[in-house]
């Protein structure tokens, strides 16, 4: 496998990390992967507050592998890849203690769904944002339930439509997808550090409560999720699709 996901932990702190190659665009067996630390690392009572980032410093996470887009040929293939990203987003949604996004580049597609599903999410101010599915005649199906949980239909709307356009930082803090932005990487792991170090030492059962509070009425993910990564799956075997795909491949 190309890339990798690791998690480490120290005093009360879990800090999962993903990297691929490709600006950390995500293959299906990575998205798998991720989802299962994330729920590991859930289930560690040794760990208080979860930290989720990605290596390198131009890309926090460019959505889906193309290469493994284009790879895809029938719709079973399909459905399961997408559904990668559901679970990833369910495991960030079920687990009982807060996930705090780094997000210290651009984030595009499934990569603007993961920082919508953390709870607390910091960025650099270069960390624009864009929701590019449409222009590959996709959509963000799987994704979008956590975009628009975070930053209201309006934004999300305006993110799906607008589907070539990135949205500067500041406009995805002013729509509550960023909790904080900061203006160097060293003040953005400063500050990710002073807040992950609190909750660390804060009531586990309290944060749990929380959290559950935080993300009631959206218990139907579990099959929402699903269901719309089989909109995309059929989708993404479209002429329209693969033409579009194999064009951006080749820029």
């Amino acid at each position: 496998m190309e890339g990798f996901v690791k998690t480490e932990k120290k005093d009360g702190i879990g800090t999962i990390t993903f990297f691929h190659p490709q600006s950390n665009s995500m293959p299906g067996i990575l998205l798998r992967t991720l989802a299962k630390e994330i729920e590991a690392a859930g289930k560690d009572n040794e760990v208080k507050v979860i930290i989720l980032k990605s290596e390198g410093e131009k890309a926090f996470c460019a959505g889906a592998s193309f290469d493994e887009l284009i790879s895809i040929k029938d719709f079973e293939t399909g459905k399961t890849f997408f559904s990668g990203f559901a679970m990833v987003i369910n495991a960030m949604r079920n687990a009982p203690k807060f996930i705090i996004a780094r997000v210290q580049g651009k984030t595009v597609g499934g990569g603007v769904g993961i920082a919508c599903a953390a709870d607390y999410t910091f960025a650099v101010d270069s960390a624009s944002v864009k929701l590019s599915e449409l222009a590959v005649g996709i959509g963000p199906f799987v994704v979008g339930p956590a975009v628009e949980r975070k930053v209201g239909t309006s934004a999300f709307c305006q993110l799906t439509i607008n589907a070539t356009e990135w949205q500067t930082a500041d406009w995805a803090k002013e729509k509550g997808m960023y909790a904080e932005v900061h203006s160097s990487v060293s003040d953005l792991d400063n500050a990710i550090t002073t807040l992950a170090t609190r909750l660390s030492k804060s009531n586990p059962e309290a944060m749990m409560m929380l959290k559950k509070i935080m993300w009631q009425g959206t218990e139907n993910w579990e099959t929402l999720l699903i269901e719309r990564a089989a909109v995309s799956g059929k989708l993404v075997l479209s002429d329209f699709t693969v033409n579009a795909i194999s064009s951006f491949k080749t820029k």
